[in-house]
């Protein structure tokens, strides 16, 4: 399919920016209705969605083939699988014990190597990971993020996460570094609470945000960002709805190119957020997409959302701008032999 906005309608635009959550294991009814009434532009497997590789297999190939029959472009397809603690491929797929064991070079080739080929193997072409959250080592073991993370220091991590970057996109699997611009000090889960920080930018720049700026110097797909409040930095909305945070600091003083994504909008961290507070953010930060990953009726919200900016010039542009750098990434991983 031709990824050319002007021959797209509003609706099919709109849809880009969303990548979406489903129940089942088959391309049932829900999943159409993600795809051709939402017109996603990519959707995230879960446990639930996973019985075994043949399965899954079939499920990522009837979705892409139904998306083409819908007249839509290629769809991500996205997991968690950062191994260890997170890890939606259980066995047979390998099952590895997660980033604090990643320790060497060689340990994040055979993980990178082998997660790359189990993915491209089932039809997957995103990976929501690595983690380049550091924990430091006065919060260690009380920090949310202890058992994902692959250090405290800073140049290791850095290290890990841009080899597993670059084997991951040179099979053809779109890496996303998460959770900027970095949870690793925080101790509550913002899949619950809204997590504070009070730190300020210069810390953030000479910590946290080295891995990031790594990865963005290794042509990254992604930056997911994060569902904390950096009161310092935006003391009004969190990361993953923060203009300050998203534009300023990752687009214009780092450098990012590639596509910008939050976090789950399910999560328990922007309870305290009207959805359609959240979406205006979202579109007025110039974040591209937005992840919600379960079946209830956000999505439909960020779907309406997101067709009636095209309504506003100003907003219009956003969004074709957004969907310009998703379209660049579709181009280079799903549309290679077209």
């Amino acid at each position: 399919m031709n990824l050319d906005t002007s021959i797209l309608s509003d609706e099919q635009l709109a849809g880009q920016r969303l990548i979406l959550g489903f129940d089942g294991t088959t391309l049932n009814d829900d999943l159409m209705f993600v795809i051709d009434e939402l017109k996603a532009g990519g959707v995230i497997l879960f446990s639930r969605n996973i019985k075994n590789p043949q399965q899954v297999k079939d499920l990522c190939f009837s979705m892409q083939e139904f998306a083409k029959k819908c007249g839509q472009p290629a769809l991500f397809i996205s997991i968690d699988q950062e191994g260890g603690q997170v890890a939606r491929l259980k066995k047979p797929f390998t099952e590895f014990q997660g980033n604090p064991y990643i320790t060497t070079t060689d340990d994040a080739l055979v993980f990178a190597e082998t997660t790359a080929s189990e993915l491209k193997s089932i039809g997957v072409n995103m990976d929501m990971a690595p983690v380049l959250d550091i924990v430091p080592e006065s919060i260690n073991t009380s920090g949310i993020m202890f058992k994902r993370t692959f250090s405290h220091d800073i140049n290791i991590t850095s290290q890990l996460g841009c080899i597993i970057i670059d084997k991951l996109q040179e099979h053809g699997i779109m890496a996303v570094g998460k959770h900027f611009p970095g949870i690793g000090r925080t101790i509550l889960d913002s899949h619950v609470y809204l997590p504070y920080l009070d730190i300020d930018s210069e810390t953030l720049f000479s910590s946290d945000l080295v891995p990031f700026q790594a990865s963005i110097n290794h042509n990254v797909a992604g930056i997911m960002l994060s569902h904390i409040l950096y009161t310092q930095i935006d003391d009004k909305f969190p990361a993953s709805l923060s203009k300050i945070i998203a534009y300023n600091i990752l687009r214009e003083k780092m450098g990012f190119k590639g596509i910008v994504m939050t976090d789950d909008l399910d999560m328990g961290a922007l309870k305290g957020f009207d959805i359609k507070t959240v979406l205006g953010c979202i579109i007025e930060a110039d974040i591209d997409i937005a992840l919600i990953c379960h079946k209830n009726p956000n999505r439909e919200i960020a779907f309406k959302a997101f067709k009636e900016s095209f309504k506003n010039e100003k907003l219009r542009q956003k969004s074709l701008d957004a969907i310009s750098r998703i379209f660049e990434l579709k181009k280079a991983y799903l549309y290679i032999n077209t």
